[in-house]
Parts: structure tokens; C-alpha cells; sequence
């Protein structure tokens, strides 16, 4: 059991991004002919056969719509694999963090309240994946001016998912 937990991109925003993506263009959806792409709806690898769309997603702009923070310069946009047509989501019972494997390299970055970036670490996942991540969350959520979390990749610098702290008010 996680620490905390991985959020999706909300079906709110994923209705509107199987639309019209964050960059302002048309979704092209296409038919997978391998499996692996980080579908960002459901937090798992994508599989051969399956509708999927590359579409550019705000993360930040989007929770600052949300919260009415203002991320200025820190609003940025990127690609992010997600199911060409509703999915179910996250699957109930899920175990661990998505998208990590020991030895995957992550950017864990830290944002404010009001949007700005409040710092981050480069995580190599340890060979006890949930621990490391939890461990790289906790040091995140200790310092009370981090409202949440984004994880990317290093290769790619994509977006995979958000974690909020665990935190009563917040």
C-alpha cells in the first residue's frame, strides 16, 4: 500500500483533451501497434490493439484553474499519452506507483499554493519502488509550503502523474 496516492488526469479535462488538447489542437487518435505507451487516464502501460491519442496536457494550468492559483512561467504543456475514448480509469485495488520500475530515473517536482515551483529531486526508483517514492514524497510534503507534486520522466521530461499531500485543509 502507497503512502500516497498517484492521481490521473481528471475526466473532466480528459473529455475536453479527446477534443481539443491543451495546445489547442484537434485530437488524432490511432491504434497502438506495440504496448507500453503511460496512458495517463488509467495510470497503466498502454496495450498493442488499443485506441490511444498523444495529446499535449497542461497539468499545472489545469490545477490552477481549480485551485485559482497562478503558476505564471511554471505553466507548461506536454505530451502525454492518454485512451483515445473513455476508460474506466485507475483499476480499483491497483498496487504501487505507475509508471515505476527500479533504475527508471524521475524529476519529483515541488509547486506552491500559488502555482510556483518550489523546488525538486532527480529519484533513481530503488529496487523497493514504493518505498523510495514514498520516502521522495514525504520529503516533498515536510516542507508545508508544497501543495503538490509532479512526476516526470527524465528521458522525455513528460508529465505522469500528480501527487497532493496528505494533509488536513489542503
Amino acid at each position: 500500500m502507497t503512502a500516497y496516492e498517484a492521481r490521473p488526469i481528471a475526466p473532466s479535462a480528459l473529455k475536453e483533451l479527446r477534443t481539443t488538447d491543451d495546445a489547442g489542437r484537434p485530437c488524432v487518435p490511432h491504434t497502438a501497434a506495440e504496448a507500453g505507451d503511460p496512458l495517463r487516464c488509467c495510470l497503466r502501460g498502454g496495450r498493442a490493439g488499443e485506441r490511444v491519442a498523444l495529446v499535449s496536457y497542461a497539468p499545472l494550468r489545469r490545477w490552477a484553474a481549480e485551485t485559482g492559483a497562478r503558476p505564471g512561467a511554471y505553466d507548461e504543456q506536454g505530451p502525454v499519452f492518454i485512451h483515445a475514448d473513455e476508460c474506466e480509469g485507475p483499476a480499483p485495488g491497483r498496487t504501487g506507483y505507475p509508471f515505476s520500475r527500479a533504475g527508471a530515473w524521475r524529476t519529483v517536482r515541488r509547486y506552491t499554493a500559488d502555482g510556483e515551483i518550489a523546488g525538486g529531486r532527480l529519484l533513481e526508483i530503488p529496487a523497493d519502488e514504493e518505498r523510495g517514492c514514498d520516502e521522495a514524497f514525504a520529503e516533498a510534503f515536510a516542507d508545508p509550503e508544497v501543495a503538490l507534486v509532479h512526476v516526470r520522466a527524465v528521458e522525455y521530461g513528460c508529465f505522469l502523474f500528480e501527487v497532493r499531500p496528505n494533509r488536513a485543509g489542503r
